[in-house]
């Protein structure tokens, strides 16, 4: 009888013993052309047992990737595709390099900060002002998602003013909308969708048909 023990390392174990001893018997094989005849079928192989691995991307390279893994990087084979080493299967990833941009308002987020910035570089007019009361409205809504206490429009204004530089401005006619519906609408959107329950998803509903 034949022990796990006394048997060879298995690098991927979800292909089998099988799959695992065919690769070992390519590498006694001393003709390198019979050798790639047997590394093709036992490809085959490989993805009628693993027949999710067709809806990943490359899964062909993929499983060339697994066949010289198994083999512990020994297998002498003409591969379609690069071979892998060990050294790219240990390698640390590089660092993901984050925006190094400070946000001064982290409850405002970076985005409203890029549209103050596009709304400075408008000429003075309706336009502009029109936009101005609607960044300042975002402002307080944002605010108060964040904070429920009460916030005036002269923090909201006293913000847009430091946000853009001191280049936006509110007008002194202008009234932001009320903390009171803010607040009733926001809980309003909440409880439609909870009661909702996920009903209106268009994924559930062709489900449902």
């Amino acid at each position: 009888m034949e022990y796990n023990t006394s048997r060879s390392k298995m690098n991927i174990s979800e292909y089998g013993r099988n799959i695992q001893k065919m690769i070992e018997h390519i590498m006694s094989v001393e003709d390198r052309e019979k050798r790639n005849q047997l590394a093709k079928a036992t490809i085959n192989v490989m993805g009628q047992l693993n027949p999710h691995l067709r809806d990943v991307n490359d899964f062909k390279h993929k499983l060339w990737d697994h066949l010289f893994i198994m083999s512990d990087f020994k297998l002498d084979v003409d591969s379609p595709y690069p071979v892998p080493s060990r050294e790219t299967l240990t390698r640390k990833p590089e660092p993901l390099a984050y925006a190094t941009n400070n946000v001064t308002f982290k409850h405002y987020g970076r985005h409203i900060e890029r549209i103050i910035e596009k709304a400075c570089e408008l000429e003075d007019g309706h336009m502009k002002d029109t936009l101005v009361k609607l960044i300042a409205n975002h402002l307080k809504k944002s605010y108060l998602t964040w904070n429920r206490d009460a916030v005036t429009d002269e923090e909201i204004a006293e913000h847009l003013h430091i946000l853009s530089n001191g280049r936006l401005s509110l007008q002194d006619n202008v009234k932001l909308n009320e903390t009171s519906d803010i607040l009733s609408k926001t809980k309003k959107k909440k409880f439609q969708v909870k009661q909702s329950g996920g009903k209106n998803h268009p994924y559930k509903n062709k489900k449902n048909q």
